[in-house]
């Protein structure tokens, strides 16, 4: 196998995001429920004669060499040469980007990550996902979940995982035109980081009773986010006429849930047209799991 097409790289949704504390290295802890959504990135690898991580698809402000996907696939094959003794070929990849920067969908990560895994199968690597977790934690924290790929309950700073059953419906999101800098929100002196820990079952306990449209919890980036950039306060303000709509991730998408696609569509139906808006299927599995 000398390539490998359509590789996706979906978004996710944290369902909820509590900080609970901060270490003394300054990392966050964190409980979330990341979500997979069947919208996303999509990747294509091309093996090269020589020895070269290219990437292919030029993009508007994130140079290659410090783009996730490119330090992704250069630190894999530095770990095949350190097992084989021997440099596996070089690739060209291209990609086909639709999800926003600095929308808390984890598009980077989520590229990474199917890079990662899309290449140790392409070079017949052999690494487990285990050890592709631990191998691309370093580039970023949600890296390790999209390669852990399904429904996780996170805890620590996003990096300890069990699988986690959620709500199966349709999100509606909106992009509401702005990116938020992740490092701007958890430095504010305005974030709570006193959210008290929650187990596993108070999330699944709270899907059953509420038949899981009603979220759990909240997202402790939401406040500090909305102060910051208002248009995401806009946009939820809006988005919460139509069900209970929340900030991802440390922004600036907003999303709900909603039960059929029908009820997805009525809604974008109505979104203004200053905003950028989609329908995405909750996923319980990565869709590269299939492919590889």
């Amino acid at each position: 196998m000398t390539s490998l097409k359509n590789c996706p790289a979906p978004a996710k949704l944290n369902l909820f995001l509590h900080v609970n504390g901060r270490r003394a290295d300054g990392y966050h802890l964190l409980q979330t429920v990341f979500q997979l959504i069947d919208h996303g990135d999509t990747l294509h690898f091309e093996l090269r004669a020589d020895e070269a991580i290219r990437r292919v698809t030029d993009l508007p402000g994130v140079p290659e060499e410090s783009d996730l996907i490119v330090r992704a696939a250069r630190l894999l094959q530095a770990e095949v040469l350190r097992r084989t003794g021997a440099l596996p070929r070089g690739v060209d990849i291209a990609i086909d980007k639709v999800l926003p920067m600095g929308g808390g969908l984890g598009g980077g990560s989520s590229d990474a990550a199917t890079a990662l895994m899309a290449l140790n199968s392409l070079w017949q690597a052999g690494l487990s996902k285990e050890e592709l977790m631990a191998l691309g934690l370093p580039l970023g924290a949600d890296i390790p979940f999209f390669i852990f790929g399904e429904t996780a309950f996170a805890e620590g700073v996003g990096e300890a995982m069990r699988p986690v059953k959620a709500p199966d419906c349709w999100y509606v999101v909106i992009e509401p035109g702005v990116a938020v800098p992740t490092a701007a929100i958890f430095c504010s002196e305005h974030l709570t980081r006193d959210t008290p820990v929650v187990i596993i079952t108070d999330f699944s306990s709270h899907l059953e009773n509420r038949n899981g449209l009603k979220g759990f919890g909240k997202n402790d980036l939401q406040q500090v986010a909305t102060k910051l950039f208002p248009p995401v306060a806009e946009a939820i303000e809006w988005l919460s006429a139509y069900g209970d709509a929340r900030m991802t991730g440390s922004g600036a998408c907003v999303f709900s849930a909603v039960a059929t696609e029908a009820e997805a569509d009525a809604v974008l139906a109505k979104v203004p047209a200053k905003w950028k808006a989609w329908k995405a299927k909750a996923l319980d599995r990565h869709p590269i799991i299939a492919k590889l």
